[in-house]
């Protein structure tokens, strides 16, 4: 697992960017995912407690950058690289948690969601903030630092998918260098998870994207 950091919480008591989920900080991002992607996520974890509880017990806590105010996770990104993504949980998994009947359906749905990065690239899942500290800039914070992360693993670029019904997350992403690379229409999936076209995005990864740590070695 990849050592974790932070920066440093200043006097006005803004939130501060940490690389990792801090231990016992899984059941506070499998909520904030919940929340922001239940939607999506239902038909395939569905109940919700279940489906929180799965999240919760099967991330890998080394692949999510985090936002913490006063110590608690308010905001959380997270990535997949290197063959491993924040949110786990493999086909025994999805089996033990809600049975074989149950649980094949589920998988089809879930592979739906895989997206493996190409050489050099780091790929992002969405952002989820707590409601009561949006608009303070989170986002914007947990997206420096996951391209950060891109940069000091030697990536040349981020990819990502928006959908679209999230117009506000497309904004931020093109405020912070992200373009369309192309759009996929998936009317299939209105019914069922609430939207009916997904949109890739890239951002190239600079030299200026690296942290201080990497640009002094």
């Amino acid at each position: 697992m990849e050592a974790t950091t932070s920066r440093t919480q200043g006097a006005d008591n803004r939130p501060v960017v940490h690389r990792g989920v801090p231990e016992g900080g899984e059941e506070r991002v499998a909520a904030l995912y919940w929340e922001a992607f239940g939607r999506k996520l239902a038909p395939a974890l569905n109940p919700p407690r279940t489906g929180r509880a799965f999240i919760a017990a099967h991330l890998h806590r080394d692949r999510g950058v985090v936002a913490l105010a006063a110590g608690r996770v308010v905001g959380v990104a997270g990535y997949r690289l290197e063959g491993r993504a924040l949110t786990g949980g493999g086909i025994r998994d999805v089996l033990s948690a809600y049975g074989f009947f149950r649980g094949l359906p589920r998988l089809a749905l879930l592979v739906l969601f895989e997206r493996t990065p190409a050489a050099g690239e780091l790929v992002m899942d969405g952002i989820a903030v707590d409601a009561a500290h949006r608009g303070q800039g989170i986002g914007s914070l947990l997206l420096r630092e996951i391209t950060a992360v891109a940069a000091d693993h030697g990536c040349r670029r981020i990819r990502l998918d928006v959908i679209d019904t999230n117009p506000r997350a497309r904004a931020l992403y093109e405020r912070h260098g992200f373009t369309a690379h192309r759009t996929e229409q998936t009317p299939y999936l209105r019914s069922l998870m609430g939207f009916g076209a997904v949109t890739t995005m890239h951002r190239p990864v600079t030299d200026a994207d690296a942290t201080s740590e990497r640009k002094a070695r």
